[in-house]
């Protein structure tokens, strides 16, 4: 077994992003792992006449970028979520470049758990996405294996 954080514990103040551009085939997707096929995200006339006023994708693809970001960058490989607390502040359109973005706000010396602030902004700057959450991070083996792109 091998420690949780091979290079050093996270500090406080530590912080991780990862952006990407959001498409429409995230949307069909997210449909199909979830089953949400709510108008606001496929039916342009619907979406018009909302307060959006267009498309919109999906919550948890917005908010599926910080499960990259904590699993690959920050806290790093192993990590999982124990809970959030996330506020949907602006919604995220097909097109957008979204950036999640975590940081350290406390790190447990007698465990692997660490507490994040978490944001998501689209690319204009506004944040879609605002919140907290708890994760803790399990030790991973060297035999651990990339998952497929």
């Amino acid at each position: 077994m091998t420690a949780p954080w091979p290079n050093g514990a996270p500090k406080v103040g530590d912080v991780a992003e990862m952006s990407r551009t959001v498409t429409s085939s995230d949307i069909a997707a997210f449909t199909d792992i979830s089953g949400d096929r709510n108008p606001l995200h496929y039916d342009l006339q619907a979406a018009k006449s909302s307060r959006f006023g267009e498309i919109v994708v999906q919550g948890g693809v917005t908010s599926a970028i910080l499960n990259a970001v904590v699993a690959e960058k920050l806290p790093g490989p192993g990590t999982v979520f124990l809970s959030v607390n996330w506020d949907f502040k602006a919604p995220v359109r097909p097109g957008d470049i979204i950036t999640g973005r975590v940081e350290i706000t406390q790190a447990r010396a007698d465990k692997p758990i660490t507490t994040l602030r978490t944001t998501v902004t689209r690319g204009d700057g506004t944040v879609a996405l605002d919140g907290t959450a708890v994760c803790y991070t399990m030790a991973m083996g060297p035999e651990r294996s990339a998952a497929p792109e």
